[in-house]
């Protein structure tokens, strides 16, 4: 047994116990941290295979984004863990079957692989496995219609979390676009005609009634 495989199964080991961590830690954070842990582990093994591009970039956009949103969002949230353990028994049967048919379909996989092992991949394909030449060959050609269909998917996902988080609020202040829009030049600014005022002629005046309120005064002593 060469290093190589020695380091494929500490780090299959370490992901699925990561992995049985994540399914049963009683606090979501910790949760979300073995999941980190998952990634990072699966990473290695992307990068035992020669796939250096795919381990880059799980570890880059899911650890470095994805999950480090979700324990944001999961830190800033209340979430009542007692409440979210009462109905853990009626959805038991459902997670069971599905469970059971994703490890039964991965069986199947890696069963089929374990028989093709007499026949060798070419070496030119094996080399490049992780490039991003041939992926991008491979996603722009054989599998264009998936990738599009995934562009869409998460397009869809989008519009429909902007819409979900768009709502009136009365403690809010927002503007409408359409109005912003439409507005024309005169609305924006009126130019007011304002007869001139003399200040010095003010200024006269004031000091004429100052002076005759004085008299008046002096006299009615």
């Amino acid at each position: 047994m060469d290093f190589t495989t020695v380091l494929f199964y500490v780090f299959s080991a370490v992901m699925v116990l990561a992995g049985l961590r994540v399914i049963t830690a009683k606090n979501p954070v910790h949760a979300a941290l073995f999941l980190v842990l998952a990634f990072f582990n699966a990473a290695g093994i992307w990068m035992l295979l020669k796939a250096e591009f795919l381990a880059i970039v799980l570890v880059l956009v899911y650890v470095g984004a994805v999950m480090v949103l979700f324990l944001f969002v999961v830190m800033m949230l209340d979430i009542n863990i007692d409440r979210m353990r009462e109905g853990f028994w009626g959805y038991l049967p459902v997670a069971s079957g599905v469970g059971a048919l994703i490890v039964l379909e991965m069986a199947a996989v890696l069963w089929r692989g374990f028989l093709g092992q007499g026949d060798a991949p070419a070496e030119a394909t094996v080399g490049h496995i992780g490039g991003t030449h041939e992926l991008g060959r491979l996603i722009y050609t054989q599998y264009i219609y998936g990738f599009e269909i995934a562009g869409l998917i998460l397009l869809v996902a989008i519009i429909a979390a902007v819409a979900l988080t768009l709502r009136k609020r009365k403690d809010t202040k927002a503007i409408d676009p359409g109005l912003a829009v439409r507005v024309k030049r005169n609305d924006r600014l009126k130019i007011v005609k304002m007869q001139t005022v003399n200040q010095k002629a003010i200024d006269d005046a004031a000091i004429a009634a100052a002076a005759a309120a004085a008299a008046a005064n002096k006299e009615a002593q």
